[in-house]
């Protein structure tokens, strides 16, 4: 927690306090996500992103972020498409869709990093 003088603020009670609206549409957001997830890994299972390790060496850690890397990699140059060069959507896959992708893929690389992948 933050300390201001010697009184301890909490930092979301503070936020939500003055952001309401924000913070609430937040927390839906992360849930859309976290659905999203769920849905995936029940379609794809953890291999997509451990590439059939069991992503506990540091190699193969290295390799699973390696791949999320590259499909990050691949929905940033989405988005520049979409949003910087005003390009057509031509696949089906909206700049909301490229966004959630985005975040989605950060959170399980921080699970791969700390080594709970798959497990």
């Amino acid at each position: 927690m933050a300390v201001s003088g010697n009184t301890e603020l909490d930092p979301i009670k503070e936020c939500e306090g003055k952001y309401p609206e924000m913070t609430k549409e937040f927390k839906r957001i992360l849930k859309e996500e976290y659905e999203l997830f769920c849905r995936k890994q029940l379609n794809y299972g953890p291999d997509n992103i451990s590439v059939g390790t069991r992503c506990e060496t540091k190699e193969e850690v290295k390799l699973s972020l390696t791949g999320l890397w590259f499909r990050m990699n691949d929905k940033i140059n989405r988005l520049k498409q979409l949003v910087l060069l005003n390009h057509e959507d031509t696949v089906g896959e909206s700049i909301k869709d490229s966004y959630q992708d985005l975040s989605v893929y950060g959170v399980i690389a921080q699970i791969v990093s700390r080594g709970k992948w798959g497990k």
